[in-house]
């Protein structure tokens, strides 16, 4: 995977033949399917690539995961629409060198029948054919817990980065959601899941450690979600990612300030630079992505105290 170029106009001649025959973006979800795509099925899966190329010789990994319980109502749909915005500041304007993208979808294994989706890696407009495979469950368990503890494992142990393995650069990981991890992963559920054998639960916080090793991790909670500006689930997951916990008041601003974190982080350019490139580009998100960017630590790897990490590594094995 992640060979191809993404294309504007192709993405616009799909848009345009399934507005005029009234097809949806979420076709495999809107013609009623009830189980995960086979393409998105995490279990079995030995990992998903983000690999160099001819084409794409130095890529960077992006992963883009967003909880699709009913808390979340309309961000998947929102995210597939403004898709040329996030893939435009990416490549137009320099922000990463052959970005591959990788979209999935977060549920509730305790309750849901597609708990975690899983895409690939993609640099062309095979991102968009994953993102209509994403079944928009709409489900979750009724409380303020869903299974992103389970989605970071499965992209902490399961996930292969040419712009790691080769060049020692993290990829970036953003979460968009409204709610709590569960406190452990659950040997249980990974097995169902996912498909492998451990020997116990794992807590939350050693997978985190684990996964900031593989990926700078953002957590997005938008306006509009069920749990927009909750105190206590904006205290968790600062006490797992630090300052990387962006509160965006404008859930149309989401890809232009994933696409401004990345910049960020590869030092492309500074957030003035990025907000006059959305002025640039006849954007309205500029506001909205400067609010949540203007706080950004660009840190060091988050690490929890008094973790016995593997030989220093950061890897958690259990």
């Amino acid at each position: 995977m992640g060979s191809g170029l993404w294309s504007t106009d192709v993405y616009a001649a799909a848009a345009s033949y399934r507005a005029a025959s009234g097809a949806s973006a979420f076709a495999y979800s809107d013609s009623g399917a009830r189980t995960v795509h086979d393409a998105l099925d995490p279990y079995g899966v030995a990992a998903r690539e983000s690999r160099d190329c001819a084409e794409h010789p130095a890529t960077v990994a992006v992963a883009v995961l967003f909880d699709v319980t009913g808390s979340m109502g309309g961000v998947p749909r929102m995210l597939q629409s403004k898709l040329p915005d996030l893939l435009g500041l990416l490549l137009r304007k320099g922000y990463a060198t052959d970005p591959q993208i990788l979209f999935g979808a977060i549920g509730d294994a305790t309750c849901d029948r597609a708990p975690l989706q899983i895409g690939q890696f993609e640099s062309d407009n095979r991102m968009d054919d994953d993102l209509g495979r994403i079944l928009l469950e709409g489900g979750g368990g009724g409380q303020k817990t869903e299974s992103y503890e389970l989605a970071m494992y499965f992209m902490a142990r399961h996930t292969s980065l040419d712009c790691l393995e080769k060049r020692g650069r993290r990829g970036y990981l953003f979460i968009i959601g409204d709610e709590l991890p569960y406190p452990t992963v659950k040997r249980r559920e990974v097995g169902k899941v996912i498909g492998d054998k451990l020997g116990r639960d794992i807590p939350t916080e050693m997978i985190v450690a684990e996964l900031t090793r593989k990926y700078d991790v953002y957590y997005i909670l938008p306006a509009g979600a069920g749990h927009a500006g909750d105190g206590q689930v904006l205290a968790a997951w600062r006490g797992l990612l630090g300052q990387n916990v962006l509160e965006l008041d404008d859930l149309d601003a989401v890809c232009e300030t994933i696409a401004l974190a990345v910049g960020l982080g590869e030092d492309a350019i500074d957030l003035d630079q990025g907000l006059n490139d959305l002025d640039e580009l006849g954007s309205a998100a500029g506001a909205a992505a400067g609010r949540a960017l203007a706080r950004l630590d660009r840190g060091a790897p988050v690490v929890s105290e008094g973790l016995d990490l593997d030989g220093g590594s950061g890897v958690v094995r259990l």
